[in-house]
């Protein structure tokens, strides 16, 4: 008997205002918003699930890392048509371009409301 796969079911993502967050990755990505187990959540059109868990004590990370600060644990690449589009897009919703950039005309690293790093990619 074969074992059985470990599937991936849900991405948590942890801030202060749940809901803020998961209407401000709505709009960014454009899936469909709903409720998983008592939290707000998306949903992509592949099945991608991002739960967002309120935590009271949440503290945003510092990107780049500096040592004796907190660091992140993940960040997420999107992969877009058109990087300072959806830049724009995503500094009209809320988020702010990070300080420090690495990734040239390929990648853009954003900060979203509640301190999270992503990236938002060149379609490659």
């Amino acid at each position: 008997m074969m074992a059985r796969e470990i599937v991936l079911g849900d991405i948590v993502v942890d801030c202060r205002d749940a809901k803020k967050l998961r209407d401000f990755y709505a709009e960014l990505l454009g899936w469909a918003k709903l409720d998983v187990y008592g939290l707000p959540a998306l949903k992509s059109g592949n099945g991608t699930v991002f739960l967002f868990g309120q935590e009271e004590d949440y503290v945003p990370p510092v990107w780049p890392e500096e040592p004796g600060k907190q660091q992140k644990q993940l960040h997420f690449d999107f992969e877009v048509p058109d990087v300072p589009a959806a830049v724009r897009k995503a500094e009209a919703l809320g988020a702010v371009k990070a300080k420090s950039q690495f990734g040239g005309d390929n990648w853009t690293t954003m900060l979203d409301p509640a301190g999270h790093p992503f990236c938002l990619c060149a379609e490659g």
